[in-house]
């Protein structure tokens, strides 16, 4: 089920979406998270919203990424993610969006369920 998550200290609700999620999983607050994502997008010369760089920062904090097979590519769904995956911490990547669910919720500004998932960071725990 989508959760209302929009922790952006001034209320935007657009363009923040890898520090939101970044900041839910790794449960700390928006500006923290920012400043994470900044520092290693300076170290590795790209945006702090890049997937490469919100992943390393997930990596840093022990998460590992999953693909999701291709076996359908255009009809499995966030929400079918997380009806399927009741229990842990996960942020997933869709190609233009990133959100965190937590035990079967998606945390997200908007209701981003229908959003098709491409690849998936999860917790050591989670497996």
């Amino acid at each position: 089920m989508w959760v209302e998550f929009m922790n952006n200290p001034v209320g935007r609700r657009v363009g923040d979406c890898a520090v939101r999620a970044i900041s839910k999983a790794l449960n700390m607050g928006w500006e923290a998270a920012y400043i994470a994502l900044t520092i290693n997008g300076l170290q590795m010369g790209d945006m702090p919203s890049s997937d490469s760089v919100w992943g390393a920062t997930l990596r840093q904090h022990g998460f590992r990424r999953a693909n999701i097979p291709n076996e359908c590519p255009a009809c499995y769904y966030v929400q079918d993610f997380c009806r399927e995956h009741p229990n842990g911490v996960y942020v997933i990547g869709t190609g233009g969006h990133v959100v965190t669910a937590v035990d079967g919720d998606w945390y997200d500004s908007w209701d981003s369920g229908k959003e098709v998932v491409q690849f998936v960071w999860y917790r050591e725990e989670n497996e």
